[in-house]
């Protein structure tokens, strides 16, 4: 990362905001976009050539309290706080805990795997803070077998026409992948895969450097999707999210199926992938000759 991410996070939220956002009176035209740098110093508490400093990268290192402060002036949530600590290097409250191994990067415990093969009718799959899908059961390559690369789904949402379909509505999916990715960059600024992939994405496609752009930042939490399957038509599936307790930065996100029609469909998808993955080992089995 650049070393100004900071201030640049601080520049775009603070563009978002008008005056009548946080409840002071709007005094004539304005040369930009929302609120000026002298509103947000009063705001915060802070002197107006310090926070000029934080937007202009010549300060990178704020107290807690004053990332605290920015945080309520410019109106950021849980989320985007912890993202503002990081970016100033400091490890948020709520974040803080007791030092752990190193994990391997790729391994997934293979009790972990067992578990999400014990979801029959679920959608289970294990992500890193890139969203590169590291495990995933039977229903979750069904569902997203459309794909030519279901490893790694920030590439494929950006560049692989079939995403476009598959995931009916694209452009939230396309915007919650770019805040948790953003997100990311918060916990590991000096990721060389992540850095490189950031910047392959924001050269490469137009769509992703706007929402960059943006600042956003989100966990994936709990979301709904709908699907559009070549195979069985509309999934709408509610996806929770988990963390995997011992690894940082890995993520169990599980996706069911409301009773009915959505849930109907899922079974489906499951029969068809099991009825090819069984036809594909017959057709790959030895043949038998008769006596």
């Amino acid at each position: 990362m650049n070393g100004h991410e900071l201030g640049e996070f601080l520049r775009a939220r603070r563009a978002r905001l008008k005056p009548a956002d946080v409840g002071m009176p709007s005094s004539g035209a304005r040369r930009v976009a929302g609120l000026r740098r002298e509103e947000v110093a009063v705001l915060a508490g802070v002197s107006a050539d310090y926070y000029a400093r934080l937007e202009q990268g010549r300060e990178r290192s704020p107290s807690g309290p004053v990332v605290d402060a920015l945080g309520q002036a410019l109106r950021l949530d849980a989320d985007a706080v912890g993202h503002a600590y990081r970016l100033a290097g400091l490890t948020p409250k709520a974040l803080k805990a007791p030092h752990r191994t190193a994990a391997d990067p790729e391994r997934v415990d293979p009790e972990l795997a067992r578990l999400m093969s014990a979801f029959p009718a679920a959608v289970a799959y294990i992500v890193n803070r890139r969203l590169d899908v590291l495990a995933s059961n039977a229903l979750a390559d069904a569902l997203m077998s459309p794909l030519a690369d279901r490893r790694h789904m920030v590439r494929s949402l950006f560049h692989d026409p079939a995403a476009r379909v598959l995931f009916a509505e694209w452009p939230t999916v396309a915007r919650d992948s770019v805040e948790a990715l953003r997100l990311a960059v918060g916990h590991d600024p000096h990721d060389p895969v992540l850095t490189a992939l950031v910047a392959e994405l924001r050269a490469g496609s137009e769509e992703f450097a706007a929402l960059w752009q943006d600042h956003s930042v989100g966990e994936l939490g709990r979301k709904t999707k709908i699907f559009n399957h070549p195979d069985v038509g509309r999934i709408e599936l509610t996806y929770q999210t988990f963390d995997v307790q011992g690894t940082p930065g890995r993520q169990l996100l599980v996706g069911t199926a409301a009773p009915g029609a959505d849930a109907d469909s899922l079974a489906l998808l499951q029969s068809l992938h099991a009825a090819r993955r069984d036809g594909r080992r017959t057709d790959n089995s030895p043949s038998t000759k008769e006596s």
